[in-house]
C-alpha cells in the first residue's frame, strides 16, 4: 500500500522562520532556510541555475529480481547471437568500371577551381598544354554494422498521482525481453522505456520530502548584493563639474536587494519533485541503436585518400544482409583483403551489442591525372569523383602578386 508523506511533517525538521534579515524596500523578511548560508551577501548572478538533482540513492530502491547489480547506466549483455551468417556465398554480379573525362572537361574544372581561390591567376589554366591524361580508378570500400545496445538505470519523475506499475503486478521482464524496434536502420538514435513492474513512490531525496531547496541565487540568505552599486550602497554622480556621493536608488543605500528568485525566502521549489515532496522511481531502459562504420580506400596516385572519401563514384557493389560475407570477387585484391579484415573485425568488435543488420558497398571513383606543360615547366593536377573535384597543389599561379595576374 502506497502512503503519501505530508511535506510539512518533514519540513519542520529542517526549516525555521526565526532568522530575520533587513531588506531595503520591504522591511524585515523572515528567512526560512535553516541550513548553511554564506557569511556575506553574494553577487547577483543572472546566469546561475539550480544544480541538477542527483540520482536516487540505490540503497533506497526496492530490490528487483534480475536488476540487483545494474547500478547507474549498467550495461546488459545481449542474448546469444542468432545464427544469421549465410551458409553459402551469395551470387554476385560482374563489377563494372567508371567513366573518364577529356581535355575540355579537365580545363573547365581547373578554371572553376582557380575561380574559387581569390589569389589564383587564371592565365596558366587557360594557356597550359596538356601532354597526357592518365585515367585510373580509386576504390572506396565501406562496411556498416547496425547494432543495438541496452542499458538500465534507476531514474525518477515527480509523483503527482499518476499510475504506479509496481512489482505487485508481476515480475519485471529482463532488458532484452522488452519489445523495441528501431525508428530507422543504419542511423544512430535512442529510445527510453520504463521497465514494467518496477515503479514505486519514494520521499524526495533531493529536498528530504519538503518540496523546497536552498535558493541557488542567494544561497539561502534571501538577499543579494545590489548589482547597480555592487553592494556599496552609493554611487558617485558628477553634476556641473561637482562629483558627489549619492545613495543608490536601486537599493536605497543598503547595498542589498531582495532575491527575486526566491522572493527573499532563501528557498525555491525542489527541482526534483517539483514541490510534490514525492518521486515516482523506476528502472529506465535505454535502447541505443548505433551504426558502426569502417571504410578503406585503395588509391595509388599522389591523391590523398581522405579526398576520395568526400566524393562519389560508380557504385559497383552493394549488399545488405543480416551478416555479410567478405567480398572475394573484386578485380582489385586490396579491396578483397580490406573487406575480409573489416568484416572479421565487426564480427567481434561489439560484444555488448546485438548486431541487427550489415551492409557494405564499393564505389569506383574516377581519377584523372592531367599532365601539362606551361612556360617550359611540366606539372600536373588531379580531377576526381563524379563531382569533378580538383586537387592541384602544384598549380603555378597560386599567388598572383596583389591579384593583378588574370
Amino acid at each position: 500500500m502506497l502512503v503519501s508523506m505530508p511535506c510539512t511533517s518533514i519540513a519542520n525538521q529542517f526549516f525555521t522562520s526565526m532568522s530575520k534579515y533587513p531588506d531595503a524596500t520591504e522591511g524585515d523578511v523572515q528567512l526560512e532556510w535553516k541550513g548553511n548560508v554564506p557569511d556575506d551577501d553574494v553577487d547577483e548572478d543572472f546566469e546561475s541555475s539550480p544544480a541538477p538533482p542527483s540520482a536516487p540513492p540505490l540503497e533506497k530502491m526496492d530490490p528487483v529480481p534480475g536488476y540487483n547489480h545494474i547500478g547507474a547506466g549498467g550495461f546488459m549483455a545481449p542474448p546469444p547471437a542468432y545464427e544469421a551468417v549465410m551458409r553459402e556465398q551469395p551470387t554476385r554480379e560482374q563489377i563494372l568500371g567508371a567513366d573518364i573525362i577529356n581535355e575540355n572537361d579537365a580545363r573547365e574544372v581547373l578554371l572553376q577551381h582557380v575561380a574559387e581561390h581569390c589569389c589564383y591567376g587564371s592565365r596558366a589554366a587557360k594557356q597550359l598544354k596538356f601532354t597526357e591524361l592518365e585515367h585510373t580508378s580509386a576504390f572506396h570500400y565501406k562496411l556498416e554494422t547496425f547494432a543495438e545496445g541496452r542499458t538500465t538505470e534507476w531514474t525518477f519523475v515527480p509523483y503527482t498521482g499518476q499510475m504506479i506499475d509496481g512489482p505487485e503486478n508481476g515480475p519485471a521482464p529482463m532488458p532484452w525481453d522488452i519489445y523495441a524496434i528501431p525508428g530507422a536502420e543504419f542511423t544512430d538514435h535512442v529510445k527510453q522505456i520504463e521497465v514494467p513492474h518496477t515503479s514505486s513512490v519514494k520521499p524526495c531525496h533531493h529536498c528530504s520530502a519538503t518540496g523546497r531547496i536552498r535558493c541557488h541565487k542567494c544561497l539561502g540568505r534571501g538577499r543579494v548584493k545590489c548589482s547597480s552599486c555592487y553592494g556599496k550602497g552609493y554611487k558617485y554622480v558628477t553634476r556641473q563639474g561637482d562629483r558627489r556621493k549619492h545613495n543608490c536608488t536601486w537599493c536605497h543605500g543598503s547595498g542589498k536587494r531582495k532575491c527575486q528568485t526566491c522572493c527573499a525566502s532563501g528557498m525555491i521549489t525542489c527541482t526534483a519533485c517539483a514541490g510534490h515532496c514525492q518521486l515516482k522511481c523506476f528502472i529506465q531502459l535505454s535502447v541505443k541503436w548505433s551504426n558502426h562504420i569502417d571504410d578503406h580506400v585503395v588509391e595509388r596516385t599522389e591523391l590523398p585518400n581522405d579526398l576520395i572519401k568526400k566524393v562519389t563514384g560508380h557504385v559497383a557493389f552493394n549488399e545488405t544482409q543480416f551478416r555479410v560475407w567478405p567480398i572475394n570477387h573484386f578485380p582489385d585484391a586490396d579491396v578483397n583483403t580490406a573487406s575480409n579484415q573489416l568484416v572479421n573485425k565487426h564480427a567481434t568488435a561489439f560484444g555488448m551489442e546485438k548486431i541487427l543488420m550489415q551492409r557494405h558497398h564499393v564505389q569506383i571513383v574516377p581519377v584523372t591525372q592531367a599532365l601539362y606543360r606551361w612556360k617550359n615547366v611540366n606539372s600536373d593536377f588531379f580531377v576526381y569523383g563524379y563531382e569533378k573535384k580538383v586537387y592541384a597543389p602544384k598549380y603555378p599561379q597560386q599567388c598572383c602578386c596583389g591579384c593583378s595576374l588574370l
